[in-house]
């Protein structure tokens, strides 16, 4: 794993990148030079040509999740998102260089090799993702535990990570609760230090079940980290593997004296610029299909096409949100506040669809105009069910340091909840948005709901 702006990414996912860009940038420049154009000419040519290119697929692979570290996916899946990529790609690498001045020697060659590169990368994503590249760079992690705790460290690897390889389990001395397989422990006289390195372990994960009493061997895991050995504590791994922050598995103290949670006028002030060009623009695309929206939900039933509703937003104040009316005008009739739940039988059947593609928050564009919520952030609850999670999750209240969002890394990570069970999971995603949101941050967020998007998934 790799930090870049306080946000982790594999070694794998920035090669990926790296190699799409550098392919087509590759065969743009090696066009040009075959034709006798001069360095003068390949410099400018790739920098605004071939690289818009390349920036172009990186957005539709983002999108379409092919940097995703996934390892269950099934070759006809990305077949398929290969395809859908494809139906982006090509049109746009045949635009893009059909701005090429017509003084400019061979410029059907170059569009139809660019278009050749576009298709190449897609083809090396399916392989890439079907093939056995990927085992050779994976880290060999040792687990410092055999209790509850660190059986959930390698039932987390085993289950999200294909780049990582579990060694072993090392029982800490006072460890008397066991719940990983014998056979997978790898005590053997050794102390720690020999066996990471008998072993070529590249990350040690710590996670006793019980710290006191000498269980915790600081010179032999100092020794490991001077031998070139990660050594990272359990609420680090559950950062950095799943992009959250484990509320079980954390204390106030690493919340208060580890990185990140970092506030300041100039940060607020470049995400507030940012904020109001992305509304600016999304609105002018978007308007059309509002329009229609807006028809549509008239026409189906009586009653207000936008609907206001209390939220909580910054600093726990409150705020009007807006969005597309999607439910009966009954639809708390009792008066008592609900969560929607999954085929909500109060969804009109034109609420239903545009739940399903995002399109009812839409509207949300002016809640971020006003300065009410940011495009990216923890998204907002109504006060009676933050009165509820604040009494029984632990941090819930942090959410509440930043402006809500109209996407959110809880909302691209997880899929649509109506339990506690899933209020905690959420949490635990939003704490890590909380605690390491950068401008990197919120442009990954925004490509992989464009994803969210497209796939439908976690609709409610």
């Amino acid at each position: 794993m790799i930090r870049i702006f306080n946000h982790y990414l594999h070694r794998q996912t920035l090669l990926q990148v790296f190699f799409d860009l550098g392919l087509i940038v590759f065969a743009v420049i090696a066009v040009v030079l075959s034709q006798g154009e001069s360095a003068q000419t390949v410099l400018p040519f790739a920098a605004s040509h071939g690289l818009s290119l390349a920036g172009c697929m990186f957005v539709i692979n983002s999108a379409t999740g092919f940097y995703q570290h996934v390892h269950n996916r099934s070759v006809t899946e990305s077949c398929a998102r290969a395809l859908f990529g494809l139906l982006f790609g090509l049109p746009l690498a045949y635009l893009i260089f059909s701005l090429v001045p017509s003084t400019t020697s061979h410029r059907d060659l170059l569009t139809l090799v660019a278009m050749a590169a576009v298709a190449a990368v897609m083809v090396h994503r399916v392989y890439a993702a079907h093939s056995g590249t990927q085992a050779r760079l994976r880290s060999r992690i040792l687990i410092f535990g055999v209790g509850p705790a660190a059986r959930a460290v390698g039932n987390t690897l085993r289950a999200s990570d294909p780049h990582a390889q579990i060694v072993g389990y090392y029982a800490g001395p006072n460890e008397e609760q066991r719940e990983v397989p014998p056979s997978e422990i790898v005590n053997d006289g050794a102390n720690l230090t020999e066996a990471a390195l008998r072993l070529n372990v590249d990350e040690i994960v710590v996670a006793l079940s019980e710290r006191r009493g000498g269980s915790m061997p600081l010179r032999q895991l100092l020794d490991c980290k001077l031998a070139g050995v990660r050594v990272v504590d359990i609420a680090t791994h559950f950062e950095k593997t799943l992009a959250q922050i484990n509320i079980k598995h954390v204390n106030a103290g690493w919340l208060v004296f580890g990185d990140g949670f970092s506030q300041g006028m100039v940060r607020a002030a470049i995400k507030r610029v940012c904020d109001l060009v992305f509304a600016l623009l999304i609105l002018a695309v978007s308007w059309p299909l509002m329009l229609v929206t807006a028809v549509a939900i008239r026409l189906e039933s009586r009653g207000p096409v936008l609907y206001r509703q209390e939220r909580v937003g910054l600093n726990g104040v409150n705020f009007k949100v807006i969005k597309f009316r999607s439910m009966r005008t009954d639809a708390e009739k009792d008066g008592k506040p609900r969560w929607a739940s999954k085929n909500d039988d109060r969804v009109t059947r034109v609420g239903r669809f545009i739940r399903k593609v995002r399109i009812d928050e839409l509207p949300q564009l002016f809640n971020v105009l006003m300065g009410e919520m940011s495009m990216v952030g923890p998204r907002p609850e109504r006060q009676y069910f933050v009165d509820d999670l604040v009494s029984k999750i632990p941090y819930f209240a942090v959410r509440h340091s930043v402006k809500p969002g109209v996407t959110g890394w809880a909302q691209v990570r997880y899929e649509y909840g109506s339990t506690i069970e899933d209020s905690v999971e959420k949490l635990q995603y939003d704490l890590y948005y909380v605690k390491n949101h950068s401008l990197f941050l919120d442009l990954l967020i925004m490509l992989e709901t464009v994803a969210v998007v497209l796939t439908g998934k976690g609709a409610r």
